[in-house]
């Protein structure tokens, strides 16, 4: 009999096809996201599971199963995973790393430009008849070439990121938990400073840290005032790194010039309030929403599926201790 894998969400073809070709494949498919119940019931019998990066895998699901021998997110990151839980049983839990990084370094670009050049209000200005004629000092939006980038998390998005700002003549200052090598600081035109620094002279500043609950907030109200009241704040990373509510109180007090958001404190819900503000724009975590992209992502994860359930090692594995 063949083993058995679960699909707790609807993902490009390529993976069930994959997987099909080895093992007894069952997917959701609707785009409705399954409850924690469901996915336990979907779960029940199966070998695998390739879960979505927005279920929460927590040790109530991982326990649930005593035959599970892999959990492979349809994600980059994984702190939707209980890891631990999940390493405790020797369980390996995979991601889809890398292939992200273009596609979400250029989806930091369309925000930057977007809330720079107030490209989404004026869109709806235009729409609505509002748009009667260019005018000198109508909807003026500022600059990106010349300005001052700060990247949070230096990673291979945050240097994606850095890469496209060349183009921009961009000033591109950096924090990261582990600080380049200064020939790689110098070969991407990088000047290092602590967060606060980074903070504080950024005239946009951009969010591709990694997240741990030791992360969350930190961005709150000090740091918030203490940045240009021109800046501008994106984040494409993770949603709990910024208080919100916050974050909210600076954009609606002008503390900062604007802010643009493609993850989210509380996902998939906002905070109350943002959506009334002209100066956020508000994505719904599109930053690595493209064809080739997501497609990539489903072959990965289902080459981790077939790797461990053939005997083998996946090819992505976030607790690779589990191995001794």
């Amino acid at each position: 009999m063949k083993p058995k894998v679960f699909v707790s969400g609807l993902i490009p073809r390529i993976a069930a096809e994959m997987l099909s070709e080895h093992f007894e494949v069952t997917m959701h498919n609707e785009l409705r996201l399954l409850s924690k119940q469901e996915i336990i019931d979907g779960l029940a019998g199966k070998e695998a599971l390739l879960c979505l990066l927005s279920d929460n895998i927590d040790a109530d699901v991982i326990q649930s199963n005593p035959n599970l021998k892999i959990i492979a997110n349809y994600g980059a990151g994984f702190n939707n995973i209980d890891v631990a839980a999940a390493s405790a049983r020797k369980i390996p839990v995979t991601n889809t790393p890398k292939v992200s990084t273009d596609a979400t370094a250029d989806l930091t670009w369309g925000l930057i430009l977007a809330i720079a050049r107030r490209i989404v209000e004026g869109d709806k200005t235009t729409r609505s008849g509002e748009f009667t004629g260019w005018a000198p000092l109508y909807h003026l939006g500022v600059e990106v070439t010349g300005k001052t980038l700060g990247i949070v998390g230096m990673g291979n998005i945050g240097k994606a990121v850095a890469k496209r700002a060349k183009g921009f003549d961009m000033k591109i200052i950096y924090y990261t938990r582990t600080r380049l090598q200064p020939e790689a600081e110098q070969e991407m035109g990088l000047t290092y400073m602590p967060l606060e620094e980074v903070i504080k002279q950024a005239d946009f500043l951009t969010f591709h840290q990694s997240y741990t609950p030791a992360m969350k907030h930190m961005i709150g109200p000090k740091e918030l005032a203490s940045m240009k009241p021109t800046a501008f704040l994106i984040n494409a990373a993770r949603g709990p790194l910024i208080d919100e509510a916050a974050l909210f109180a600076a954009l609606k007090n002008r503390t900062i010039a604007g802010a643009a958001l493609d993850v989210y404190e509380y996902e998939p819900k906002v905070t109350t309030g943002l959506e009334m503000l002209d100066n956020v724009i508000l994505a719904p975590h599109l930053g690595n929403a493209t064809v080739e992209t997501r497609n990539a992502m489903a072959e990965i994860a289902a080459d981790n599926i077939i790797a461990v359930l053939t005997g083998n090692k996946p090819l992505a594995c976030v607790n690779p201790h589990i191995y001794g």
